[in-house]
C-alpha cells in the first residue's frame, strides 16, 4: 500500500465505518461526512482496518523455480516412477495448467484410461479396482499454488498439521501427520508442510500407490519401496534400462559425488516435491497493484466488490473476511458451511455405502467439528475450481451464491453441473448433504458459526465476483509465463515416465 494510500485511511477509517456498503454504486460522492469519501478512498480505509497489503509475501524467504532442489523436485512430480502401477503421478491430479488441480469436481488418480490424459476427459478404466463408477478420489484436488503460505496446516480436513503454529509454512515445527496420532508429532514429517504433504499422496490407493503395489505393507515401508525403484534396485518395475535418478538427487542437492543410499531418500524426495510446490507463487494480481497505488489496476464493481467483502453482513456487506482474512484471504481455521456431498466419500455416515465424509471430525473427534472443512484461501480463486470439499460447485458464482444462502442453493442445487460418471455417485447427497446443512444450523444457534445469511443484489454478487477475479495472477492465462513450472525438452527426464499431458494441455 502506498504511503499516500496508507495516510488517507489513517485518517479516514472511523468515516469509512459509518458509511453505507452500498453495493449498487453511485456517482454521488460529494455528500457531507462518511459518504463524501470517493470510491478508492473508501476500499483504502477498509484495507487499512483489516491490515490487508495485498502481498503475502512479505517477510518471507521462498523458493525459486530456478533453484535446483525445485528443479529436481518439477522431475519427481511428473514422473509416474512415484506411482505405485506406474499410471500416475503428483502432476496427475495437479498440472500447473489446470490451476495447480485437475478442473475436476473428483480426481480420478490410479487406473485411468489414459495415465497421461489430464483434466477434464480423464476417465477411470472399466476393469479398475472394484470399479462401480466414477472417480475413485473422494475429495476435490486442492490447487498447488501458493501452498506455501499455509502455515497451520494442509489437506482439507488438516490432518497435516502444525503444532505450534509459530513459523511460516510449518518451518520449524513439530508436525503431525497422518503417520502419528492426534497432536502428536510426527519425527518424520520433514522440514515443513509441504514436505509433511508430500509424504502421503504416494501412500493412498486410490490417488498413486494403487491397489497392489506394496500392499499390506506400512507406509514406512512403501516409501522404502520407491526408494528402491529410483536407485534402480527394483529390476521388477523395469526401470533398469534408462535410470539416471542418481544424478537428478546429486544436481538437485549440489552433491555431485553423492551415492545413492544418501541422496535417493524419501526424506529427499519429499524435500525437493515441496521446493517445487512452495516455488509456485502466483500472486501479483490486480488487487495487490491496486494497493500499492495503482488505482485503476482494478474496476469500480471490483472496489465495490472489496467493500461488500469486507463488510460484516450486519453492516449491508457479504461479511466473506471473518474467515477469508489477512492478505492470504484464510484463517487456516475449520468451519462448516455444507457444501454439498457429492462423490464416494470417505466411508462415513450410517447409511450404505457410507458416502459422507465428516471432514475435520475425522481427526478431532470433536462434534462441533464434523462437516468442518479447512477455509481455502482464494489467491486465483477463480482459475482453481471447481470448488468445494468435493468439487460440488463448477462456478464460482454458486460458490457465492452458497456462502449468502446454504439451505436455499443447496434446495436449488442442479446435478446436472457435475460429470456424468459424478452424478453416478449422488444416491445420497440428499440425506448426506442436509445433515451438514442441520450442523451449520445447530450451530449457528448455539452462536458457533461465523456464517450468516446475507441479502445481496444481483448486482452485489456480481460486484464481489469482480474482486474475487481481482485475485487472479495473469501469469495464470500465460502459457510462457507458466512453462518455467513444467518441464520441456531441455529437463532431463531420469526414467522416460513423465507424464506428457494429452490433449490441450
Amino acid at each position: 500500500m502506498s504511503e499516500g494510500f496508507r495516510s488517507a485511511a489513517v485518517s479516514i477509517a472511523a468515516a469509512v465505518l459509518l458509511s453505507a456498503c452500498g453495493g449498487e454504486g453511485s456517482s454521488d460522492d460529494n455528500r457531507n461526512g462518511a459518504e463524501s469519501l470517493t470510491l478508492d478512498q473508501k476500499v483504502s480505509a477498509v484495507a487499512k482496518i483489516n491490515g490487508i497489503t495485498g502481498d503475502p509475501t512479505t517477510g518471507r524467504t521462498l523458493p525459486s523455480i530456478t533453484d535446483p532442489k525445485a528443479r529436481l523436485g518439477m522431475q519427481l512430480f511428473f514422473s509416474k516412477a512415484l506411482g505405485g502401477d506406474l499410471d500416475s503421478a503428483c502432476v496427475s491430479c495437479h498440472h500447473p495448467l489446470l490451476g495447480g488441480g485437475d478442473n475436476l469436481s473428483l480426481s480420478i488418480g490410479v487406473e485411468a484410461v489414459l495415465p497421461d490424459l489430464l483434466g477434464p476427459g480423464r476417465e477411470h478404466r472399466m476393469d479398475g479396482h472394484e470399479y462401480d463408477g466414477g472417480p475413485t478420489v473422494p475429495r476435490n484436488a486442492p490447487s498447488t499454488f501458493n501452498i506455501v503460505f499455509y502455515d497451520e496446516v494442509l489437506f482439507h480436513d488438516g490432518r497435516v498439521e502444525s503444532l505450534g503454529k509459530a513459523n511460516p509454512n510449518g518451518e520449524g515445527d513439530a508436525i503431525r501427520t497422518p503417520d502419528s496420532a492426534f497432536g502428536v508429532a510426527d519425527v518424520n514429517a520433514g522440514a515443513n508442510l509441504s514436505a509433511a504433504q508430500a509424504r502421503f499422496p504416494v501412500t493412498s490407493p486410490e490417488e498413486m500407490r494403487g491397489h497392489t503395489f506394496q500392499a499390506g505393507t506400512t507406509t514406512a515401508a512403501l516409501r522404502t519401496a520407491l526408494e528402491e525403484r529410483l536407485k534402480g534396485e527394483d529390476m521388477e518395475m523395469a526401470l533398469a534400462a534408462m535410470n539416471d535418478w542418481l544424478s537428478a538427487f546429486q544436481t538437485g542437492f549440489a552433491d555431485p559425488m553423492g551415492v545413492a543410499d544418501d541422496l535417493i531418500t524419501y526424506d529427499h524426495i519429499a524435500d525437493a516435491l515441496a521446493a517445487y510446490q512452495n516455488s509456485q507463487v502466483l500472486v501479483d494480481n490486480p488487487w495487490k497493484d491496486y494497493l500499492a497505488g495503482d488505482t485503476k489496476a482494478i474496476s469500480d464493481d471490483a472496489k465495490r466488490g472489496a467493500l461488500l467483502f469486507y463488510t460484516p453482513v450486519a453492516k449491508g456487506g457479504a461479511g466473506c473476511s471473518g474467515c477469508h482474512s489477512g492478505d492470504f484471504f484464510t484463517d487456516e481455521q475449520f468451519h462448516v458451511v455444507g457444501m454439498p456431498q457429492v462423490g464416494r466419500g470417505k466411508g462415513d455416515g450410517v447409511v450404505e455405502p457410507h458416502d459422507n465424509d465428516y471432514g475435520r471430525f475425522r481427526e478431532t473427534k470433536e462434534d462441533d467439528d464434523k462437516f468442518a472443512f479447512r477455509t481455502p484461501h482464494l489467491l486465483n480463486v477463480a482459475k482453481t475450481g471447481p470448488w468445494g470439499h468435493a468439487g460440488a460447485y463448477t462456478s464460482l458464482e454458486a460458490v457465492v451464491r452458497h456462502h449468502l444462502n446454504p439451505q436455499l442453493a443447496f434446495d436449488n442445487y442442479d446435478l446436472s453441473q457435475l460429470a456424468p460418471f459424478v452424478q453416478t455417485q449422488t444416491d445420497n447427497i440428499v440425506l448426506n448433504t442436509q445433515q451438514a446443512l442441520d450442523q451449520l444450523a445447530a450451530l449457528r444457534l448455539a452462536g458457533k458459526s461465523k456464517l450468516v445469511n446475507a441479502d445481496l443484489t444481483d448486482v452485489q454478487v456480481s460486484q464481489l465476483l469482480a474482486f474475487l477475479n481481482a485475485l487472479t495472477d495473469p501469469c495464470l492465462d500465460d502459457r510462457d509465463c507458466m512453462a518455467k513450472w513444467i518441464p520441456g525438452d531441455d529437463v532431463p527426464d531420469p526414467d522416460g515416465l513423465r507424464v506428457k499431458a494429452l490433449g490441450t494441455l
